[in-house]
């Protein structure tokens, strides 16, 4: 269970990795008037995410229930994270016909796809962790 949790994490960081990357490259650090993901919102989720893939990548290897039980208490926040996120993100979905591309927010060019598998891999590595860890 520990390796599956560890695929879907990687997985997840991946699509993670790219929609940060998008944001980034279309300004969304500079767009603060526009963009509604404020930067200590990005940054938090990429931090405690990548903070939680370290550990789990470390536990793995060396097999510590303390590792594990941190990686899993890390997600708590980095879920909470990505749900507001998303909520934030769907308004600007929802209204990427009304307004040009261009003109919009920099998470507006985030593709859906990226953004659900990312959400869809997310919840797999949540539930994955835990069952790892409690089954420890």
């Amino acid at each position: 269970m520990e390796i599956a949790a560890l695929v879907t994490w990687l997985l997840t960081a991946g699509g993670g990795f790219y929609l940060l990357y998008t944001w980034i490259s279309h300004g969304g650090p500079r767009n603060r008037n526009t963009s509604r993901f404020p930067p200590a919102l990005i940054f938090g989720h990429f931090g405690l995410a990548a903070t939680g893939l370290v550990l789990w990548i470390i536990y793995v290897i060396v097999d510590s229930d303390a590792l594990a039980w941190i990686a899993l208490i890390l997600l708590l926040p980095v879920a909470l994270l990505g749900l507001t996120m998303f909520a934030r993100w769907l308004p600007t979905y929802r209204a990427r016909t009304s307004v040009a591309v261009a003109d919009g927010p920099a998470e507006r060019h985030f593709p859906v796809v990226t953004v659900g598998a990312h959400g869809v891999l997310a919840i797999t590595t949540v539930v994955l962790v835990l069952i790892a860890v409690l089954q420890g």
